[in-house]
């Protein structure tokens, strides 16, 4: 029972810390349509720099140092897009590229940055909870607090005016310019909002985890959208908040999937497999379930001729 809680307990911590991604993909591809292809990049570029930053001395400032970083990646991206008329995938692999480049000068030309022996925001809220009954949970905490306040900013910010122009330019870029809307302007802010929460994820990682590495953000983009999926299936109505509210529980319950691999000793390896099987679970369910009705149709009356054309001849 107690490995069990365990398990749960580290499902809901890594879920969480992840559902920061998720979010932020919700910004940029739920809302404004763009599948921002420099999310692993992003993930990581926030994790190398609120490393770096906490190794100088300063855990809680890494933290808006990292959003900082991950909104000039979001800012880039959309400037590429916007400015420079390249198309928003091409964009995104063009920004994903630099910033391997980019992460490997944040951890000072290594592919490995050890914070073992350093201060986290994580290690500073475990002091401040010793002997009390919140003691040992920190993680989650941390992860409760992020992801709400995440969560309830997102879902005010959609609400304003900005916000509207933002999900207007998601769905109808002519409208919004019919309307004086720069639709550059809103898929600006957009990509730049999703950058920042994108590299808030990966700095509560590292620390986290106590390390950053390079490659720490291969894939997250995959993971990322398939919890999404996961979150439209689990909310298909509803207003934003509950939407977002859902985006959340898909990633925890993509994390609780990969928990699961991982404790009947799946190769590590094949994680990335698990992923991509998922994503296409969660992409071609509302498709087949629309497709499965005129399926079932089609093999009746097929069953139906075969039975009445073996009839004819005895009649």
């Amino acid at each position: 029972m107690e490995a069990l809680m365990m398990l749960l307990r580290t499902t809901l911590e890594l879920g969480l810390v992840n559902s920061l991604v998720v979010l932020a993909l919700f910004l940029s591809y739920s809302m404004l349509n763009i599948c921002d292809l420099s999310t692993d990049g992003c993930f990581t570029l926030g994790a190398t720099v609120g490393a770096a930053v906490a190794i100088a001395g300063h855990p809680f400032l890494s933290i808006p140092a990292a959003m900082a970083a991950g909104m000039i990646s979001g800012f880039v991206a959309a400037f590429l897009q916007t400015k420079m008329g390249i198309n928003s995938l091409l964009a995104g692999i063009i920004v994903n590229t630099a910033l391997y480049s980019v992460n490997i000068a944040a951890m000072g030309g290594s592919s490995l940055l050890n914070l073992n022996r350093t201060d986290t925001v994580f290690s500073r809220m475990k002091t401040a909870l010793d002997g009390t009954f919140l003691a040992g949970g920190h993680k989650l905490i941390f992860g409760i607090l992020f992801t709400g306040a995440v969560l309830v900013l997102l879902s005010l910010f959609l609400r304003t005016r900005l916000g509207l122009a933002i999900r207007a330019t998601g769905d109808n870029t002519d409208m919004v310019k019919s309307s004086s809307i720069d639709p550059s302007f809103t898929t600006t802010v957009g990509l730049c909002l999703s950058g920042s929460i994108t590299a808030l994820s990966g700095c509560l990682l590292a620390q986290s985890q106590k390390s950053a590495n390079i490659d720490m953000g291969s894939g997250i983009v995959t993971v990322a959208l398939a919890s999404l999926l996961i979150g439209r299936v689990l909310v298909k109505r509803g207003g934003i908040p509950l939407k977002a509210l859902g985006a959340v529980a898909g990633a925890i319950l993509f994390r609780l999937v990969y928990t699961v691999a991982l404790r009947l000793n799946m190769p590590a390896f094949m994680l990335k497999a698990v992923s991509s099987v998922i994503v296409i679970i969660a992409i071609s369910t509302p498709y087949l379930k629309e497709k499965f009705p005129m399926l079932k149709r089609r093999l009746a009356a097929r069953r139906e001729s075969r039975r009445t054309g073996k009839g004819g001849p005895d009649a």
